[in-house]
Formats: C-alpha cells, sequence, structure tokens
C-alpha cells in the first residue's frame, strides 16, 4: 500500500558540493530523510525511470537504504539497482550508472567524513552520466524541500539486500548485484594487469590502507585476489559503521599508521590510503610522501604507460586551489588545460564533451574519464602501472619530474570548526583588500595579482563567481583561501599555499620550510589569528 505522509519543509536541507551532509542524527529526525529523498524524486520525475543506490557502509546506511527503495517504488520508478549490503564505492555507483544506462543515483555517504551514531552523514544524487548533480540540479532540490506537504512511502517489508539477486518490491524491480565485479572489470580494461601479476611476484610490496571504509573489499578483491600481492597487504579491509573509530580522510594525518610504516625502516616499496566512500586517494613512497598536486601531474605526464590512456590524453583539469604543476605537464605536451572551481562536478562537462581525460583536486581527488567521479582505487592501479613500466621508485620518479618540469612546492592548511559569522567577516575583509593589492610586497615578495575567481564554464557558458581569494606573486608564488561546504558544522577555512621552484637547485627541500615565507604572507594579509583567534592549523597536508 502507497501512502502520503503529510509533512512540512525543513530548513536547511541545501545541498553543498557534494550533497546534503548532516551529523546522522539530524538524517535519523522525524521525516529528515524522507522529505530531502522526496524532493530529488519530484525534481527528477522518477515514474518510470531506473537508478542506482549504494552508500559506503557508515551507521544509518542500512536503514536509509530501506527508506530510498520504498520511496522509489512509491513514486513509480521501474527498478532500482542496489549494491549487496547497500554498498557501493561512489566510484562504482558512478559505473554502475554509465554501465547500465540508468536514469542516474542515490548515493549515501559523507565522503571523508567520520561516521557513527553521533557522527556524519549525507545523500547525493548522481546524474545520468554518472556524475554528481550540477548546480541548476541541486538548488531545483532545495527549492522543492522549502513546499513539501507530504512524502510517498510504500509499505512494505525490508528488501533482503545481502543476497544477490532480483525481487520485487510494489511492482518495482530491486535488483541486488556484486558491489565489486563490474568495477573491477573495468580497471582490467584500463591497466595492464599482467604487468602488476608480475611486479608482485618479483617481491615488490605494498600497503594500503582502506581506513575501515568501503575501499576494503575493491582492494583485497584486485589488488590480492587478481593481482597476487600477499595477504594482508590491504589493512583495516573491512567496512565498519563507524569506520572503527578512524577519521577515513587519506591525509598524513588522519592515515598516520600508513604514513609511519612508510618513513620508518623496513618500509614497503608502495603505500596508499583512502577515504569513506572510495573516491579520494593518497599516496606515498617509501621515505617520501607525494602530494596530491604533484599525483596528478606525475599521472599526466605518465598516463600513456598504461594501455587504457596508451592514445595520449586529450588535455587535463585541476581546480583552482590545486597547484599549477599538471600545467606544465599539459604546456610539455601540447594538450589543453583547464583551471576550474572546487566540486567534482565542474570536470563532468569537459569530460562529458571529450576535452579532458584526466582531472584532479588537490584535495586528494584525481580521477579520467572511465567514470564521473574520481576514483581513489582507480589513481593507485595507475600508479602501480607506472612503476611497473618504468621499474623506478617513488621517489626516484619524482626526483624525474621534478628535474623536467620544476618543483611547485604546495600545501594546504586547514583551520576547522571556525565560527561561521568569523570565517565570513574575514573573508569580507580580504576581499575588500584585493583591488589595492597589486603592486604591494610582502614578505619580499611583490603580488601581481588579486582577484576572487570566478569560472565561465567553456562547455555551457555557465558562470560560478566567488570561489576562493587568489592572491598571485611575481616569482610564481600563490596563496589562496576559500570557506570548504563539506563540514557539518561552523566553517572550514582552507589556505593553499605555492611556490615555484624551476630547478635544477631548490628542489629538495621540505615544503613547509620553502613555503615559510608565502605561509607568514597568508596570515598577515587575510589577519587571521587577529579575525579567527587561530595560529595553528588542525590538519596540514
Amino acid at each position: 500500500m502507497i501512502t502520503t505522509v503529510a509533512t512540512q519543509p525543513i530548513a536547511g536541507q541545501k545541498p553543498g558540493t557534494s550533497g546534503l551532509r548532516k551529523k546522522t542524527p539530524v538524517f535519523m529526525g522525524r521525516h529528515y530523510l524522507e522529505n530531502f529523498t522526496q524532493a530529488i524524486f519530484d525534481v527528477v520525475e522518477a515514474k518510470g525511470k531506473t537508478f542506482v543506490l549504494g552508500g559506503d557502509g557508515r551507521y544509518f546506511n542500512d536503514r536509509a537504504a530501506q527508506v530510498i527503495l520504498r520511496m522509489a517504488a512509491a513514486n513509480g520508478a521501474a527498478r532500482v539497482i542496489v549494491g549487496q549490503g547497500a554498498i557501493l564505492s561512489t566510484p562504482a555507483a558512478s559505473h554502475l550508472i554509465r554501465l547500465n544506462k540508468t536514469d542516474g543515483g542515490i548515493i549515501m555517504s559523507a565522503s571523508h567524513n567520520p561516521g557513527g551514531p553521533e557522527e556524519d552523514f549525507g545523500v547525493k544524487f548522481n546524474m545520468p552520466n554518472g556524475g554528481p548533480a550540477p548546480e541548476h540540479v541541486t538548488e531545483a532540490m532545495y527549492q522543492r524541500t522549502t513546499e513539501l506537504t507530504g512524502y510517498r512511502m510504500l509499505e512494505a517489508q525490508d528488501v533482503d539486500l545481502n543476497t544477490v539477486g532480483r525481487s520485487d518490491l510494489g511492482g518495482m524491480i530491486v535488483d541486488v548485484v556484486d558491489p565489486v565485479s563490474d568495477y573491477a572489470a573495468l580497471m582490467e580494461t584500463l591497466f595492464d594487469f599482467p604487468a602488476l601479476r608480475a611486479l608482485f611476484a618479483g617481491g615488490f610490496r605494498m600497503r594500503m590502507d582502506a581506513m575501515c571504509a568501503v575501499t576494503g573489499p575493491y582492494a583485497v578483491e584486485i589488488l590480492e585476489n587478481r593481482l597476487g600481492a600477499p595477504k594482508g597487504t590491504v589493512t583495516h579491509a573491512t567496512p565498519l559503521p563507524d569506520f572503527g573509530g578512524m577519521h577515513p580522510d587519506p591525509n598524513p594525518t588522519w592515515a598516520h599508521e600508513l604514513m609511519a610504516e612508510m618513513m620508518g625502516e623496513g618500509a614497503p616499496d608502495f603505500g596508499a590510503a583512502s577515504d569513506g566512500d572510495g573516491d579520494r586517494n593518497m599516496v606515498v613512497g617509501r621515505g617520501i610522501y607525494v602530494s596530491p598536486s604533484d599525483s596528478l601531474a606525475v599521472l599526466a605526464a605518465n598516463a600513456h604507460l598504461a594501455p587504457g590512456y596508451a592514445r595520449g590524453l586529450a588535455g587535463v583539469a585541476r581546480s583552482m586551489p590545486t597547484s599549477a604543476a599538471a600545467d606544465r605537464v599539459a604546456d610539455a605536451l601540447g594538450i589543453a588545460k583547464f583551471e576550474t572551481p572546487t566540486g567534482w562536478k565542474f570536470f563532468g562537462n569537459l569530460l562529458d564533451a571529450g576535452k579532458v581525460t584526466l582531472c584532479g583536486e588537490e584535495s586528494f581527488g584525481t580521477g579520467s574519464d572511465h567514470v564521473r567521479e574520481k576514483d581513489g582505487l582507480w589513481a593507485v592501479l595507475l600508479w602501480l602501472n607506472i612503476l611497473a613500466a618504468r621499474k623506478q621508485s617513488v621517489a626516484e620518479i619524482l626526483g624525474d619530474h621534478w628535474a623536467t618540469y620544476g618543483r611547485n612546492y604546495y600545501s594546504r592548511h586547514d583551520f576547522e570548526a571556525i565560527t561561521t559569522e568569523k570565517a565570513d567577516a574575514m573573508m569580507a575583509a580580504l576581499r575588500d583588500l584585493l583591488p589595492g593589492l597589486p603592486g604591494r610586497e610582502v614578505e619580499g615578495m611583490t603580488i601581481t595579482a588579486a582577484d576572487d575567481f570566478a569560472y565561465t564554464d567553456p562547455v555551457d557558458a555557465s558562470v560560478s563567481a566567488k570561489q576562493g581569494v587568489r592572491i598571485l606573486f611575481a616569482d610564481g608564488s600563490r596563496i589562496v583561501m576559500r570557506l570548504s561546504g563539506t563540514g557539518t558544522e561552523g566553517a572550514t577555512l582552507r589556505v593553499y599555499l605555492e611556490r615555484y621552484a624551476p630547478g635544477p637547485d631548490g628542489l629538495d627541500h621540505d615544503p613547509q620550510q620553502a613555503l615559510a615565507p608565502v605561509i607568514r604572507a597568508a596570515h598577515s594579509l587575510a589577519r587571521l589569528e587577529e579575525f579567527t583567534g587561530r595560529t595553528t592549523p588542525d590538519v596540514v597536508t
């Protein structure tokens, strides 16, 4: 029986760059998940359509899946493809949407945010191309949440999501599928699996930290089962509702166990970590950390070594806060380069139009045109393919890269849970300064330009304004500041710091030391301590 449950609008159901994220108790509150889900189905007109559904396994994932399925049936959807156990990594969900030519998908995740009864939960809609919904769609969903008076619900028993197979839910087909198999098959088409098997057979040692999150089953199947990496290569491989108490954000701060192993005696040849929903990655060599910006540049310079990219790259895109290292590779290869706002959805148009092949963000996300999301395990496999083909260490590959292109020293400093009013006041004051900054000297560096980044999409001509403050210096140094939309409380100030060394000298400094004058300039220009009371970042990457 289908019923219409009376409700009323709930304030604040406005999706950010990666869907709607709130504390789990908020999502579990009366009508909260249901209201937002109804808004999704109203905007995309669910009747007769097919969707993909899955999540990263965090707390409330299983119950939310049952609610969404019953609402999909009540709204007339024809079919939903669900990952077994309601589990799907974000890139795997994107692939299933594309592979099955569905009408989109709902992904239950708060990505790299902590999970648990008191932690974070999220829901986002991905479009038929497999990518995150663009702003005009998420805005329509938000507007719909402000006017809801009821939502449709099928009264039914829970669907068995633990068994692969087909069932009927109120006339809607529910197909429960293996969450890993189709994704693993896609990876086999992109990378030289025989060469990777030979690499591991030859004694190559690796550590992959899945951080008790969704990538574990994918990494075990591909690395250990298909490529022959020793059992135990993947650590924290079992997804847990609270991620084992870990913060599933693959950076040096939160993946500290991996960092300690890779920087210690007897370290493996290669290390990697992934995040809550499997779309981010961190790469580490023995004794050397690879920044996400450098990782994108190295992948762009060497992608042709993998079978899936032997044809060459159409172009490379990076988010504006990401270092310009990839631009230098694009220039050398004679291919297109693009600078977009933060948010993977901005890469979607470029990928769909065939203008770029690789994309990356400094926030530990890289990907290609194989899906329309960033893809952590894909990046790890491309690195492995490069290591197998070049027969060099991570440190040697980085050294060669810097010698060829110069080094863009880079770091991101995060100041978390700042009172929103204080963060907004600081950014407003900084924006007021911008017109008078060119020509000014700070910390011995001359400012050549200062603006609030605006992006005009080269495909659909849409404009995105106020995407982050940029301060550019004559020597190639750069400061970028923006407030992040991925947290669930307060504001996170992200300060991006970059300094270019053309080489051959000055390529082997510690990044924080090399960036010291840029860091001081950023704090001074933004009057960071004055506005926020902070002097030290919570996370440094």
